[in-house]
């Protein structure tokens, strides 16, 4: 687990997200490792706010969605 991960704040459990700057742009990528054994990457995106530090909603809701198809994925399901 790198150090500078944090919990996903919002709905959603286990899911963690790392944050990057570079050259006064921010950037994000979000992931869940503790599926079977896989990393699976949520989404990954730069931050482009123009209020506020919260993720955008619409972000969340993509993250979430991916979310389900990684759990169902790592039951062997398919998507």
């Amino acid at each position: 687990m790198p150090a500078s991960a944090k919990p996903l704040k919002g709905n959603v459990r286990g899911v963690y997200e790392l944050k990057e700057s570079h050259e006064g742009n921010a950037y994000r990528a979000v992931y869940i490792a503790k599926l079977k054994n896989k990393i699976y990457v949520l989404h990954c995106f730069q931050k482009k706010s123009k209020s506020g530090i919260a993720t955008p909603q619409k972000e969340l809701d993509l993250i979430e969605k991916r979310l389900m198809r990684a759990i169902e994925d790592s039951k062997g399901a398919k998507i």
